[in-house]
């Protein structure tokens, strides 16, 4: 089994990649703007997701899953708008949101996600 970690720190790693399984777990990814409003918070998460992906050797066609976390369900409609311009047609995910409170108010959603290298 290789597994490899990245950007590993005391309590997660950002990522987890099992080569033999040709799988990579997301850890649950938040905002660089934590004051910015929803639609820029979830472009930011998105935006590292494709990063995270990308050092990985996968991309966003090759998600499995994503889970969306959200303080308050009055945000789906906006997540999603966001959401749907990002993901490609025909590649979308197995996914779940969840209405959750979140490590700081300030965060207005997270995304934990998994994919296929």
């Amino acid at each position: 089994m290789t597994l490899q970690r990245f950007h590993v720190g005391k309590r997660l790693s950002d990522m987890v990649v099992h080569r033999g399984a040709g799988t990579v777990y997301l850890a649950g990814q938040v905002a660089d703007d934590p004051k910015a409003d929803l639609a820029t918070q979830t472009r930011q998460v998105l935006a590292a997701i494709d990063r995270l992906l990308a050092e990985a050797g996968s991309d966003k066609t090759k998600l499995l899953s994503a889970t969306i976390f959200l303080p308050s369900m009055a945000d789906f409609a906006a997540m999603n708008a966001v959401w749907e311009a990002w993901v490609p047609q025909g590649h979308t995910p197995a996914r779940a949101t969840v209405e959750a409170k979140l490590a700081s108010p300030d965060y207005k959603v997270e995304i934990q996600a998994i994919a296929a290298l």
